[in-house]
C-alpha cells in the first residue's frame, strides 16, 4: 500500500501514518498516484489531497484519472479554502467568500466536483462529513475496495479560516434507500446541494460501478505487442 499526498494542510497525514508513501508538488497527487499503480498494479494506492490541490491546481489530472478509470483512490479533504497560505479563496469556496485574495468576496460560485467526476467517468463516487468518523470508515473501506477510479469528498472544516460546522450541522443527513448503480439517481443526488445552495447535504456513496480498469487495459496492450512481436521473431527465423 502507498500513500500519496500533495501540499497543502491534508498533507501531514503521510508523517502520522506508518506507511510507504510519497510528497508530490502542488495539484500533482492523481499523476503520482497513477504513476505508481501503473508501474506497480499490485498496489494499493492512495491519494490525499485538498480541495485547492485537487480541483484547483490538479483538476485536469482528476478528469483524466476517472476518464482512464485507474484503480486508484483519491480522498479529498474540502475545507472550502487555501487553509495552509492562510485564507485564500478555493474552487469549492462559497461566493461572495471574504479572504486574503477576495477581501471583498469572491465573483464566482463554487465547482461541484462530483458532478464533474461523474461525467468524466468516475466510478466510484461518495460524500463524508469530519463529523461523522464511522460512516467515513465505511465509505474508505468500499472506496479501496472499489476495482477502479474512486474519489471521496470530505466535507473538513479549517475552523480559522471557513468554520462551516454550524452550516453542515443544519444540513447533512445520510443517503438511505439510494440506488448507487443508478447514474440518473446518482446525478439527481449530487445535484441536490451544488456547494452554495441551502438545499440539505446528502453523505454516503452516490455511485458504484464495474468496469475496466486502465492498468487492465495497459496490461492488454502489452499483451498484444508481445504476442505481435514473437510472431514476427518467428516469422523472420523460417526466411533465415
Amino acid at each position: 500500500m502507498v500513500l500519496v499526498s500533495g501540499i497543502g494542510c491534508h498533507a501531514k497525514i503521510v508523517d502520522y501514518i506508518n506507511i510507504n508513501s510519497f510528497y508530490s508538488i502542488h495539484g500533482r497527487v492523481t499523476p503520482a498516484a497513477e504513476g505508481i499503480k501503473l508501474a506497480n498494479p499490485n498496489l494499493k494506492v492512495i491519494g490525499f489531497a485538498g480541495d485547492g490541490d485537487a480541483y484547483g491546481e490538479g483538476i485536469e489530472h482528476l478528469i483524466f484519472a476517472a476518464k482512464r478509470n485507474i484503480n486508484i483512490t483519491m480522498i479529498i479533504h474540502n475545507n472550502r479554502v487555501y487553509g495552509l497560505t492562510t485564507g485564500q479563496y478555493s474552487p469549492t469556496s462559497p461566493l461572495g467568500f471574504k479572504g486574503r485574495s477576495t477581501p471583498k468576496g469572491s465573483l464566482e460560485p463554487p465547482i461541484n466536483p462530483l458532478e464533474l467526476m461523474l461525467t468524466s467517468g468516475a466510478t466510484f463516487l461518495a460524500r463524508g462529513f469530519s463529523h461523522g468518523i464511522e460512516q467515513l470508515k465505511r465509505i474508505f473501506k468500499e472506496a479501496i475496495n472499489h476495482k477502479g477510479f474512486a474519489l471521496i469528498d470530505i466535507l473538513q472544516v479549517c475552523v480559522t479560516y471557513c468554520n462551516m460546522y454550524e452550516y453542515y450541522g443544519k444540513r447533512v443527513y445520510e443517503l438511505k434507500g439510494h440506488n448507487a448503480g443508478d447514474y440518473s439517481e446518482a446525478l439527481g443526488k449530487i445535484r441536490e446541494w451544488n456547494y452554495h445552495n441551502d438545499a440539505p447535504i446528502s453523505l454516503g456513496v452516490f455511485y458504484k460501478k464495474e468496469a475496466a480498469t486502465f492498468e487492465e487495459r495497459v496490461s492488454a496492450s502489452r499483451k498484444e505487442t508481445i504476442d505481435v512481436d514473437s510472431n514476427i521473431a518467428k516469422a523472420l527465423a523460417k526466411t533465415v
